[in-house]
């Protein structure tokens, strides 16, 4: 089946091709079908796939006037059907995937505390092959397949933070394949998982596909196949098996002392993106954010070869300070520079007007027994609780080569910085 529009006037049929031409949508200019009563000579063939953009765009162009009929070949002829009622396909919920979620992005990750008490006691089988498990809260598994590498392994995927499908999905996937650049590691295959809902356009979940393809591609892996579910809530993500040299696996909770930590991307994506659903966010501001979180980490990543690195993570769910809380471990405290913390300021006014996030006090409550706060401006404390989807490196790389990384990093990622370095443990796990 494909759509037809029909125009009152031939001026009128004209400026809506080139309209939808320049919007890069399928459309083809036929004469008026003699069923068809409606309009001038000539007419629009739309894609099923593109019919509700085709119309939108119309709309915003104020060309009007307009008749849509669908149509559809039986026994070798077309039939057509006048279609009156445009709503379901002029409703503007097509792209507001974040109406339908009560939270986004790894914004709604289980708080850390909460599941730390689900993990422990867990009956496992226990496999010496098995180098990396879920007892230290790294960020992927990490099994030995030989004497040279190991598999890396993860999986990763939550509710969407934008509208815009595409940009979803190559956030998420962005996301999934973090953790195995934070081992180390490069991403060879990925699972899609999708829950999502029945009621909503096949189109969506198209697009959102698309763009989780996009960053897969992006880091040199293959897509291999995926699940999928039907659920009251769009999510998606990605399942994803990397390999890495055992010589050159990279924990989250080895620092060595002196060490300096370096981060990659700025803080403050969570704080925007709930200014964002709640409508007070600038469009710059979200520009910048989505920037950010669809940016693989596969760039800084690859910058630390060749470099004395003692222990690296992403930043996520649980913000910088959480994060750093799992560095730490029970065996360095971590000195940060607050003056050095790279962050968007849109993040920081919104966070000064206290536009907040749940996820952000629950980081908070976490890391309060650990880490005073107390000496910093509040903006800058909620900046280090926030929750990041997407977020960058923290590394920690050896002193005398931590200048070097950071220019190698900076080529690509200029926001990164040196924020701090590893010390010994002191009451504090956290000091500023």
């Amino acid at each position: 089946m494909e759509y037809i529009i029909a125009f009152k006037n031939t001026n009128s049929a004209i400026k809506a091709e080139q309209c939808l031409l320049e919007q890069k949508l399928q459309v083809g200019v036929l004469p008026l079908p003699s069923r068809i009563s409606a309009g001038c000579g000539i007419c629009l063939r739309v894609n099923p796939r593109e019919i509700k953009q085709a119309l939108k765009f119309l709309a915003d162009k104020n060309i009007g006037e307009l008749s849509l009929f669908s149509r559809a070949e039986e026994n070798g002829r077309f039939t057509y059907a006048e279609i009156k009622d445009w709503s379901v396909f002029m409703e503007q919920k097509l792209y507001s995937l974040i109406e339908n979620c009560t939270s986004g992005g790894c914004g709604a990750k289980i708080s850390p505390g909460e599941l730390s008490g689900l993990l422990t006691g867990l009956p496992v089988f226990h496999d010496e092959n098995l180098t990396v498990g879920y007892d230290s809260s790294d960020d992927a598994g990490v099994y030995k397949i030989n004497d040279q590498y190991a598999f890396v392994t993860t999986a990763d995927f939550f509710p969407p933070m934008v509208n815009d499908p595409a940009a979803f999905g190559r956030i998420a996937a962005a996301n999934a394949l973090s953790d195995i650049y934070a081992m180390g590691g490069k991403p060879v295959t990925a699972l899609n998982l999708v829950c999502f809902p029945q009621s909503m356009d096949m189109d969506i979940l198209r697009e959102i596909l698309a763009g989780g393809a996009e960053k897969v591609m992006e880091a040199s892996a293959v897509l291999a196949g995926g699940h999928s579910i039907y659920d009251k809530e769009p999510k998606y993500g990605l399942a994803v098996t990397g390999i890495v040299e055992n010589s050159r696996i990279i924990r989250n909770n080895t620092p060595e002392t002196g060490h300096k930590l370096i981060l990659t991307k700025p803080l403050g994506t969570g704080i925007i993106m709930a200014a964002y659903r709640g409508e007070a966010a600038s469009l710059e501001a979200v520009g910048k954010a989505v920037a950010s979180m669809e940016r693989l980490n596969k760039y800084a990543a690859e910058k630390t070869s060749g470099f004395s690195v003692s222990a690296c993570t992403d930043i996520t769910g649980f913000g910088l300070l959480a994060h750093a809380l799992e560095m730490a471990s029970d065996k360095v405290s971590i000195v940060f520079y607050p003056n050095e913390i790279p962050y968007f300021e849109e993040a920081r006014q919104y966070a000064d007007e206290f536009l907040m996030t749940a996820a952000g006090q629950r980081n908070r409550n976490y890391v309060a027994d650990r880490a005073d706060v107390g000496g910093l401006p509040f903006a800058l404390q909620e900046l280090l609780f926030d929750p990041q989807t997407s977020g960058g490196l923290l590394i920690c790389a050896a002193p005398e080569q931590s200048e070097d990384l950071l220019a190698a990093i900076q080529a690509d990622d200029p926001a990164a910085k040196i924020i701090g370095e590893i010390a010994q443990r002191e009451r504090n796990v956290i000091l500023f």
